[in-house]
């Protein structure tokens, strides 16, 4: 059409002359088409789309969408055959005319029966992991050469670009930041992040979605962005699903294992399935005090056991209306013994022993409603969701050699819940233009009750007994968003903007031994506009190119708000602080992606702007100083920003070895508040010798990984994982680089591959530890290690068949931060 308005405008007169004229120039033809089960009438997503000439010559190709809609372009003139395929059904071949008269093509609905031969069938997972840029966000399908990685979620997320996972901790973060939400099929969970990850397989996970500028349909949280897991789901005919056993090793067992079921028959469709994780652990590490020349060490183990459950089914009504329920249990039992020696420089000893007992519960209620309209792609979808977490916690403190503090329990009980509702209403307004429009309520209550046997200061310098303190922590949020999305030739650009009003209602009680109480009640309401904006140039079918911004919101995570002592060690507390305020970021992304003939390469730089930024602050603990301890906690610093670059592929040099990789390297500038002792004469400093300095560190980290995976034979497979990660500094310390090298393999064998065992070596050459040095707020030297060392071996068995078709749910986030020890 663009030759038609040139010719109309050049020669102004006849305009049934210049559309014949545009009939003369010809334009490559565009074919179109929708591919649904032939007996389920349901869409089907990934269907494989293949174009060729009279010479049986592929001229290019496609595959459907989660609406099991296709659109390729760039189809030359001539004669050609269309070949629409997908495994366990009838190939169908359409024969295609593209001319001048004829360049806009639609198939329509495309029906694809099953093949008798494919009732035995089971769900093909990939050999290779693949990278896909998306609108907005990466999609990294997991494939079986990522799975013989690790046993966990959390080994799977080491090998992923820009994540890190702090294997002592279970930390996760993103691009280097902790501000990053995780999700798994789209909810959130109140399961603590490191142990919900430490329960997932890896063998359950079907992709993996790193959602680093995210639109306005989703929710704000997470300056650094989402981490969405994509699990399997069984949806197959008949009874079928598949269990998996593992092990790994070190210093002490730990055995993991699951099962997933699925019956399907007729309108109904029952799924269940169950993960565990149980083992012993050991860490250790020491940290030296270059000002007194003491030297601290650290000796943890701990005895974990962890049980998930999901049940749920799908009631197909009819072709327009499907309701699905399902719930998740989730119950951790863990213990853990810790040791801390103090080692003087007269040689001298203090020791802290300690153990910890935690139980913890939780339960997730999810129920759907989908509707489609008569409208192709038209859809309502409503969902609702709550969440609860209960927590008992008692901590055991002995010390040895110590005149402050003396042995005292800590009874900590824990219990939250959340309530989210959504509504989501999707409208293609043209072949090229789409609006969605939605709206989410999320309640979220946390109630923190704390009692000790323990002694403290008061502000008079006089010891009594530890107040009991309770916090409860409401925040209601309430959202409306519209994004609009319109595709222009090459051109595609997608507006939006995300309303939101919170209230904030943080009430920390404290109940001294006379019942007399500090109540010191904080609020915080307020409103925020988050804009976002996609535009996407797509110069040929192996170049796009993409640009987008987003502003997004980090609200505090409980614990970085919780008044109550996290953690103690000898030298070091930490406690939250109530009255921290949320910080926004403002992100701009440009990403490139390329697709080659034997793999694909994205390429992207990122730029962000921080204002309020939350921060480490560092103290000194002012009930003793002469014994130098440290108080940690968190406060609100001047805004300040971060950019980076991004590169990762894969390729297939030959048929036996595919390689996926990545680099990426980023700046951040991150500000606090330390304190130091300004003398000399450490013994006998008082509050009058405490200084405090403002510290601004800027820091460029670079990080690399490289995935290699051999086909040594049709049934084996190798492989050998390296990671870099670059030196990185801090408020309190600089960190060492860290890296390591895995191997592993993989055999598959019984009839159509239903069983595979797999066994890999991690950290072969023993260099995976934290080694860190610091200056503030005393100088110091340390290392930490854990089992890093590991073999593992794991077991898989598929069993039963049937096509698939699944419910497809809207994907939703959390909103409570994980980061510095919250949960979900």
């Amino acid at each position: 059409m663009k030759h038609v308005f040139f010719f109309c405008v050049l020669l102004g007169s006849m305009l049934s002359h210049a559309q014949s004229s545009a009939n003369t120039l010809f334009k490559d033809g565009t074919i179109r088409g929708k591919v649904i089960d032939a007996t389920l009438n349901q869409p089907m997503p990934y269907v494989t789309i293949v174009i060729k000439n009279n010479a049986g010559e592929t001229i290019t190709g496609s595959i459907t969408d989660d609406n099991g809609n296709f659109k390729i372009t760039s189809v030359p003139e001539g004669n050609i055959v269309v070949n629409i395929q997908f495994i366990g059904y009838k190939t169908i071949t359409k024969h295609v005319t593209i001319n001048k008269d004829n360049f806009r093509v639609n198939l329509g609905q495309i029906k694809l029966e099953e093949e008798a031969a494919a009732l035995d069938e089971v769900t093909v997972v990939a050999e290779v992991s693949t990278i896909q840029q998306k609108v907005d966000r990466k999609v990294i399908t997991i494939g079986k050469d990522l799975t013989t990685a690790g046993a966990t979620a959390s080994d799977i997320m080491t090998n992923l670009p820009s994540v890190n996972v702090d294997q002592q901790t279970g930390n996760i973060s993103l691009r280097g930041n902790e501000n990053v939400r995780v999700m798994v099929d789209g909810k959130l969970s109140n399961v603590p992040v490191a142990q919900l990850l430490r329960q997932i397989p890896s063998t359950s996970i079907k992709s993996i979605e790193l959602i680093t500028n995210p639109s306005a349909k989703y929710n704000p949280e997470g300056m650094s962005g989402i981490i969405n897991i994509i699990l399997h789901k069984n949806t197959k005919l008949g009874f079928n699903g598949n269990i998996n056993l593992g092990v790994t090793k070190e210093v002490f067992a730990k055995f993991n294992s699951s099962i997933d079921m699925n019956y399907r028959n007729g309108k109904l469709n029952f799924y269940g399935n169950y993960g565990n994780n149980i083992g012993k652990w050991d860490n250790f590490g020491q940290v030296n005090r270059l000002d007194d020349l003491s030297r601290q060490d650290f000796k943890f183990f701990n005895n974990n056991k962890s049980h998930l459950f999901k049940v749920g089914v799908d009631y197909y009504l009819n072709d327009r209306n499907t309701i699905s329920f399902f719930t998740n249990q989730n119950f951790f039992e863990g213990n853990g013994v810790g040791n801390t020696l103090i080692t003087n420089a007269d040689a001298t000893t203090r020791q802290q022993i300690f153990t910890d007992e935690t139980d913890n519960g939780s339960g997730q209620y999810n129920l759907a409603f989908k509707h489609k309209f008569k409208k192709e792609n038209e859809t309502l979808d409503v969902e609702i969701d709550y969440n609860d977490f209960s927590q008992d916690q008692l901590a055991d403190f002995n010390y040895i050699n110590f005149s402050f503090p003396v042995d005292y329990l800590d009874f900590v009980d824990t219990n939250r819940d959340q309530t989210t509702i959504n509504v989501d209403y999707v409208n293609p307004l043209s072949d090229v233009a789409k609006l969605e429009v939605g709206g989410e309520v999320r309640l979220f209550n946390s109630v923190i009750d704390y009692k000790s046997t323990g002694v403290t200061y008061d502000q008079n310098g006089s010891l009594i007994p530890t107040p009991q303190t309770n916090f409860d922590y409401q925040r209601n949020i309430y959202s409306l968003y519209a994004t609009y999305g319109k595709t222009l030739d090459k051109w595609s650009y997608q507006l939006g903007a995300r309303l939101e009003q919170v209230n904030v209602d943080a009430e920390p009680l404290r109940t001294f031994q006379d019942n007399t109480t500090e109540f010191l009640p904080f609020e915080n309401d307020y409103f925020q506009v988050y804009p976002s904006a996609f535009l996407t140039y797509k110069a040929s079918d192996k170049n796009s190119y993409q640009v987008s911004y987003s502003r997004r919101v980090d609200r505090p995570g409980l614990g970085q708000i919780n008044p109550i002592r996290e953690w103690s060690t000898p030298r070091v507390s930490s406690y939250g602080n109530p009255e921290l305020q949320p910080q926004f970021t403002n992100s701009t992304e440009f990403n490139y992606t390329r697709s080659l003939s034997k793999g694909s390469l994205t390429a992207g730089v990122f730029y962000r702007i921080i204002e309020d930024q939350i921060s480490r602050m560092v103290r000194i603990d002012r009930t003793n100083v002469s014994d130098a301890n440290s108080i940690l906690s968190y406060d609100n610093f001047e805004n300040s920003s971060a950019y980076g670059l991004e590169v990762s592929g894969n390729y297939r040099p030959t048929k036996w070895w595919s390689l996926n990789g990545s680099f990426d390297l980023y700046s951040q500038t991150q500000k606090g508040l330390t304190e130091f002792l300004d003398t000399d004469d450490i013994q006998n400093a008082t509050v009058n010798d405490i200084a405090t300095v403002k510290t601004e560190v800027e820091n460029m980290v670079w990080n690399f990984r490289m995935f290699n995976n051999f086909k040594a034979t049709k049934h084996l497979n190798l492989s050998v994982f390296a990671m870099y990660r670059g030196k990185q500094k801090g408020i309190q310390f600089t960190r060492d680089p860290m890296y390591f090298v895995n191997t592993g393999l993989r055999y598959s064998f019984l009839e159509d591959n239903r069983a595979t065992f797999g066994f890999n070596y991690n950290d072969i050459f023993d260099t995976m530890k934290f080694a860190f040095e610091g200056k503030t707020p005393f100088p110091e030297k340390g290392e930490f290690n854990w089992e890093s060392n590991t073999w593992n071996v794991t077991l898989s068995y598929r069993f039963g068949g049937g096509k698939y078709r699944a419910l497809q749910r809207k994907k939703r986030d959390s909103d409570v931060n994980s980061s510095s020890g919250g949960f979900m």
